[in-house]
């Protein structure tokens, strides 16, 4: 029986924008995440994608619903402690790579295990452990600017690791590269996969859903969980996920 790792209990999140106007960009969402799955959630711009993820991530509390990171519920932790298990246990892979221009590859990487407090000898180890497994041990003294797009999400997917996290939460990771290059990239999350970790990619690239365990499609922020008798727009489609 597989593991819960991440579970949405009724999560719903509502914005409230001007003049008193509420806008739903979650409603009642239901989703649980097992140890080990490599789930997508598909879906186009606007249909609440970046809303789940915050959920998912600890990025943001829902408005309504809970949110289970194994099994402890973080509706009941304080902001501090929601961002220790945050940092220890989820990596976070950008679209935008989000790198410090001013430091090298590895110094980008080893930036978590600043927070962490982890030695600078340890540091430096690690990333450029890391970094050379992605493919990048010839780049470890260069600057974001000097590398391609590619390598950047390299370095990128480097820092999400650098804390050995159970599960990387990937937001667009092939949203700004080529075809060829975003193929290389998910087949580093295929191998992190298959050492055991759990990935979320959250995107509307279709051709992910190639590399996927299991493929959930979000649209205008509800889930449809049939289970549960609850119609909502995010609709799950599970291979092979052991309970």
């Amino acid at each position: 029986m597989k593991k819960e790792v991440l579970k949405l209990e009724n999560a719903c999140k509502i914005y409230v924008m001007g003049k008193g106007i509420e806008v739903r960009a979650l409603s009642s969402a239901y989703l649980t995440v097992y140890e080990n799955e490599f789930l997508c959630v598909l879906g186009p711009s606007g249909s609440g994608k970046s809303t789940l993820l915050h959920m998912i991530g600890l990025l943001d509390r829902p408005t309504e619903g809970k949110v289970y990171i194994d099994g402890k519920d973080t509706s009941k932790m304080t902001s501090e402690e929601q961002a220790k298990v945050r940092g220890k246990k989820i990596g976070f892979v950008f679209q935008t790579f989000n790198l410090v221009p001013s430091l090298k590859a590895w110094e980008n990487v080893a930036l978590p295990l600043v927070i962490q407090g982890v030695g600078a000898a340890e540091r430096k180890r690690r990333a450029t452990k890391i970094l050379t497994d992605l493919g990048m041990g010839d780049r470890l003294n260069h600057y974001p600017s000097q590398l391609s797009g590619g390598e950047r999400q390299r370095v990128a997917i480097g820092r999400a690791l650098a804390n050995e996290p159970r599960v990387v939460l990937a937001d667009e990771p092939t949203g700004n590269l080529d075809s060829k290059t975003g193929k290389g990239v998910l087949e580093i999350f295929h191998k992190l996969h298959k050492e055991g970790r759990t990935i979320i990619i959250i995107t509307h690239d279709e051709s992910i859903t190639d590399v996927a365990q299991r493929i959930v499609r979000i649209h205008d922020g509800t889930l449809n969980d049939k289970k549960k008798g609850k119609k909502n727009k995010l609709v799950s489609k599970k291979v092979g996920v052991s309970k």
